[in-house]
């Protein structure tokens, strides 16, 4: 059975500043969230590390692919799916629009080939 974002999660969730994340241990239960940015590109949600795969939160989701998000007013459990170089023109897009607001040193880290490098969709689960 596949499960998708309703309309509404996806505005929700698309228009947060933040989002919290969790990812799921190898234990089975959930690290500490981190608060990190969200963007909504088509019909999905992106998340990716500024500071590429060194940094802690991304490393730990690469144990089992799985977690909880917290933004909006919305709570999930999801996938978390690696996205393919295809994405990339498309989500940095989402990142320079949505927070343009922010000096550029610091869109230009979240949009650098390490940032985009660990882009990743969010597929409820």
């Amino acid at each position: 059975m596949t499960t998708t974002w309703t309309t509404d999660e996806l505005d929700r969730v698309g228009s947060a500043e933040e989002l919290r994340i969790a990812s799921l241990r190898q234990d089975g239960r959930l690290s500490k969230p981190r608060t990190i940015w969200v963007v909504r590109a088509d019909d999905a949600l992106y998340v990716r590390s500024v500071y590429g795969p060194r940094s802690d939160w991304y490393r730990s989701t690469r144990v089992r692919q799985e977690g909880h998000i917290q933004a909006g007013g919305v709570a999930k459990d999801v996938a978390l799916v690696d996205a393919g170089e295809e994405t990339n023109g498309v989500v940095d897009a989402a990142y320079r629009n949505k927070y343009s607001h922010y000096a550029a040193e610091i869109i230009r880290a979240i949009t650098s080939p390490e940032a985009s490098s660990t882009t990743m969709r969010l597929d409820p689960r």
